[in-house]
């Protein structure tokens, strides 16, 4: 009741507030930031009615939260109970209650807490551990093997376990070696400390490890102690990040003066990067790592690329035993149990692989999919549609969440309201994402109608997990290159959600995400008068660029969508490149041994969104996804 009279108060209030009333909040926002106590009571005396007042208020409450009394914390706690901003203030306050060891007040409000980061779980764990809790060591042990850099609030909860003999010299080393394998010699420096005696990490050496490996390497006569060792791999692991030959004669100089575990631990990374680089090699120092004494098992993502390697070559008795080394939880991610069912397939253990395919086809995955067709069927989504009424919509709209997110989605604040919308619908059943996403999709936010519609369990709407906007616009450039309707839609879907005006770290833009430097290229192909950068947020200048680019791209890579498309993300010579050189490849196995993180995503997203958007748009005749997939040429 108190969320329902909240909201038709703020609907009321949001369609009569004047457009300044933004632009109070917007100033009062940023005193907050800069900390202008002053500036911002000013900002909030003209404020109090705004659909925006909760954020107004808890700027000011936070700006005073370490001289509060519990007294007036707990009442904004009450006066915003559920809401994201009693959340946050929560959260600021949980942390001064833990930097001050308040443990009374910490042990009530942190279990209430629904946001927890890094900091708070370090302050709860030093109270466990006051209370001699033994059962948050193992969670304890896990927080320390991160490699990066942590809250000063883990520091106490870490030398506890080392002075009391929890955490070992090994455990110190282990966390050292996971720092330097990923460059933070800071981090690594700094556990340094927490070793006694001669077998201590060198900090000379470890700078001119860093500065130049080839050099120290070079330089290095014998290997005698922990830290030599530690730095001679860390050394042998920046050069392999350039080149593998210069590395592995490097290896085959210092191999010899290694423990067994190091060479086993080393030669899973050779083998890691190989495969990454499409390196036959692969494969031999894979198993060569596994002769050797292994105290540093392989993690799942090394594991992982000794599966990839072994699907470019077609060793299917690899990849089946390689799943089943990776974790449990590794093993049930939707790409290892379609490999591991391809891979009983092809041993003829028909049964088994039907047993993991039949679940796997229901999901809306693009593995989902290749299961799907594997087992014969085709794609179909009307039997799951759920259409919202105008009743749940019109309570979508009214609810104070919901009208907070669109109020930051109207100033141009992205961050705020996506973090607003995903707490409002955090608890939503599969009806009210539905409601939300429609109500988003009139508001022109297609980027949260689609991901919200895409949260939904039972009930769908595939026509707003699959948004078409701005169809006329784009059939009329469509025609003119003659792409594949569906195809474009799932790559814009990936690239920008459809927010026309979005532009990324690196500076693509608009809703085809086009780099300045190839709409320049394009715009002088096409022939447009006067250029200029701000054109390319236009929508109609955006899809003409972006489609004349795409069909470039398609028609110098053999007509095929796969190859268009990891050229889209990464590159035409990229795309190439990671072709076989000497035999064809299955459409599948190219898209998973894309070497880039980020567009090996894309591409199986891109294709998997055009066979939706194929249903949702009612093709016909449209090919399978494998028959998209195609066979990948080799390169010679």
């Amino acid at each position: 009741m108190k969320n329902l009279l909240i909201g038709l108060l703020l609907l009321t209030y949001v369609g009569s507030l004047p457009a300044s009333q933004d632009s109070d909040f917007l100033i009062a926002r940023e005193a907050f930031q800069s900390g202008n106590t002053k500036r911002l009571d000013e900002s909030a005396a003209r404020l109090k009615r705004h659909v925006l007042w909760p954020y107004v208020d808890y700027y000011q409450q936070r700006m005073l939260l370490r001289t509060s009394d519990t007294a007036t914390i707990r009442y904004f706690l009450l006066r915003y109970d559920g809401d994201l901003v009693a959340d946050r203030l929560r959260g600021d306050w949980l942390k001064v209650l833990g930097k001050n060891q308040q443990w009374a007040l910490f042990d009530t409000e942190y279990p209430l807490l629904v946001n927890k980061d890094t900091e708070l779980l370090c302050y709860h764990y030093q109270r466990q551990l006051d209370r001699r809790d033994i059962s948050v060591l193992p969670d304890i042990r896990a927080l320390w093997l991160t490699p990066t850099s942590l809250p000063d609030s883990c520091t106490p909860v870490f030398q506890s376990l080392i002075y009391g003999g929890q955490l070992t010299a090994e455990d110190i080393w282990t966390r050292i070696r996971l720092a330097l394998e990923e460059g933070q010699t800071g981090v690594a420096t700094h556990i340094n400390r927490y070793l006694s005696g001669n077998e201590t990490l060198n900090s000379a050496d470890l700078n001119n490890a860093a500065k130049n490996p080839l050099r120290y390497l070079d330089s290095l006569k014998t290997i005698k102690t922990r830290s030599d060792r530690e730095i001679v791999l860390f050394s042998l692991l920046r050069l392999l990040r350039n080149d593998t030959n210069p590395t592995y004669v490097q290896w085959l100089k210092v191999k010899n003066q290694l423990t067994s575990s190091d060479r086993s631990y080393f030669l899973s990374r050779l083998g890691y990067r190989a495969a990454m680089r499409h390196d036959p090699r692969a494969l031999d120092w894979f198993s060569e790592a596994q002769n050797s004494t292994q105290l540093y098992p392989p993690s799942d993502l090394i594991l992982g690329w000794q599966v990839r390697a072994a699907l470019r070559v077609g060793n299917w008795d690899e990849v089946l035993r390689t799943i089943n080394r990776m974790s449990m939880t590794e093993q049930q991610v939707d790409t290892w149990r379609y490999w591991k069912a391809r891979a009983l397939l092809v041993k003829g253990h028909t049964l088994n692989a039907n047993t993991i395919f039949i679940p796997l086809s229901a999901e809306h995955s693009f593995y989902g999919q290749l299961a799907r067709e594997e087992l014969g069927t085709i794609l179909t989504i009307a039997d799951k549609t759920y259409r919202v009424n105008s009743a749940e919509i019109t309570a979508m709209e009214r609810k104070p969440g919901i009208l907070r997110a669109l109020a930051f989605s109207r100033m141009n604040l992205r961050t705020e309201a996506m973090r607003e919308w995903s707490w409002t619908t955090r608890n939503f059943s599969d009806a009210e994402l539905l409601a939300a996403a429609e109500v988003a999709r009139r508001q022109g936010l297609y980027d949260r109608a689609i991901n919200t519609a895409n949260r939904t369990v039972a009930q769908h709407d595939f026509s707003l997990r699959f948004l078409s906007p701005h169809r006329e616009m784009l059939r009329k450039v469509l025609q003119q290159h003659d792409l594949d309707e569906a195809w474009v839609y799932g790559l814009i879907r990936q690239e920008s959600r459809f927010i026309a005006d979005i532009k990324s770290h690196a500076g693509a833009a608009g809703l085809m995400q086009l780099m300045p430097a190839t709409a320049e290229w394009v715009a002088k192909q096409l022939g447009i008068p006067n250029f200029r950068q701000s054109l390319v947020v236009d929508i109609n200048t955006n899809l003409r660029l972006g489609t004349y680019y795409l069909k470039h791209v398609l028609s110098t890579l053999d007509n095929q969508p796969l190859l268009a498309s990891a050229a889209y993300n990464a590159g035409p010579g990229r795309a190439r490149r990671w072709r076989d050189n000497i035999v064809p490849l299955e459409g599948a196995i190219y898209a998973e041994t894309i070497p880039f993180n980020e567009t090996r995503d894309y591409v199986k997203k891109v294709l998997k969104n055009s066979m939706y958007y194929a249903k949702v748009l009612d093709h016909r005749h449209e090919p399978t996804l494998k028959q998209r997939l195609g066979v990948v040429r080799a390169a010679k």
